[in-house]
């Protein structure tokens, strides 16, 4: 790749749910040696953040350490967003919020929703689609056990996060994915609410996707259904990736990112 569509960029990495930073030890030093500046941090409740899942009440207070990074970026620099899995909602939220500060928004094998329906409408339709049986051993929680309209926690079962979720990774990273998640929220009651994602935000923001072909938890039909509901600028597919592609392969996530970068950033 020539000099020119290789200049550094600031790529933003925003993890999915249960998961954190960490998940993306192997990719940022491959893209900061390729000369490119990384941010990866945790969200609330998330990694090493030390709030709990249940103090939180909406999908602004999950994502508000990213909005206030978003917040601190000068206004003549632009980033490249990346969202994965249940992330690509808090970059959306992002997106709404700081269009201009978004170069190109990557959605990598992520939930994306569209400007036309309430926030919850892709997160609604996979589950319609996803039979209560698919979830295997994953938990899930009602925040608070004595209000039936409580968000509702969840936490990946062992034997979802190795058969559904790491099943090409490695033993070792499938071992520290067991160790190292955290109970995460949909936060579908507040995705109903009324939030909504708008044209002068949200949909502003020129979207790639990134499909994974061997995604057992967003599988390759749904996500395909996602970027014809909301159709993108480009569409890339990983080869041979589950939904982990930053853990089982990061250094053809690297090239598509880097490529990513240079053609539409």
């Amino acid at each position: 790749m020539d000099a020119t569509r290789d200049q550094q960029k600031h790529f933003v990495l925003v993890h999915g749910a249960c998961h954190g930073a960490w998940c993306w030890f192997k990719l940022k030093p491959l893209l900061e040696a390729a000369g490119h500046r990384v941010s990866a941090f945790d969200l609330s409740a998330s990694g090493t953040n030390t709030k709990l899942i249940q103090q939180l009440t909406s999908l602004s207070d999950y994502s508000l350490p990213l909005l206030e990074f978003m917040a601190t970026i000068p206004p003549e620099e632009k980033v490249v967003l990346v969202g994965h899995s249940l992330g690509g909602m808090n970059i959306a939220l992002a997106m709404e919020k700081f269009p201009e500060k978004v170069s190109v928004a990557v959605f990598l094998t992520a939930f994306m929703p569209d400007s036309l329906h309430k926030a919850s409408y892709v997160i609604d339709e996979y589950n319609e689609r996803t039979p209560a049986e698919a979830w295997l051993d994953t938990q899930f929680l009602p925040f608070d056990e004595n209000d039936v309209e409580s968000e509702t926690s969840m936490f990946f079962g062992p034997e979802f996060l190795s058969n559904k979720l790491y099943q090409l990774c490695s033993n070792e990273d499938r071992e520290l994915g067991k160790m190292l998640i955290r109970p995460g929220s949909l936060f579908l009651k507040d995705l109903r609410s009324g939030l909504q994602f708008t044209e002068e935000g949200y949909a502003s923001v020129q979207r790639v996707f990134i499909v994974c072909d061997e995604d057992k938890a967003i599988e390759k039909e749904f996500q395909r259904w996602m970027i014809d509901n909301n159709p993108v600028a480009g569409v890339k597919e990983l080869k041979n990736v589950d939904h982990m592609s930053m853990l089982c392969d990061p250094k053809q996530l690297s090239v598509c990112l880097r490529d990513i970068g240079g053609r539409y950033a």
